[in-house]
């Protein structure tokens, strides 16, 4: 006889922002904000990015903020 099936235990996902050490998400810094931005320029959503609500929130801000000035490209459209 199997003895009883047990669910496999859910790793925590790490969150990014704290791993890089950053105490607040500011629009200036192009390069920690690039991690959260695909390829084609669109915001990861935050399930992929494990953030939480607060943080997501911070993240989508400070990238539309540094796109109104230019820093970052605004998503591409071509197909």
């Amino acid at each position: 006889m199997a003895g009883p099936q047990r669910k496999p235990v859910n790793k925590k996902k790490i969150m990014p922002v704290k791993t890089t050490r950053v105490a607040n998400i500011d629009y200036k810094d192009t390069n920690t904000l690039k991690k959260f931005i695909s390829e084609r320029g669109k915001i990861r959503a935050r399930r992929v990015t494990g953030l939480s609500v607060q943080d997501q929130r911070k993240v989508a801000i400070a990238v539309k903020n540094a796109r109104e000035v230019a820093l970052l490209p605004y998503a591409s459209t071509a197909r």
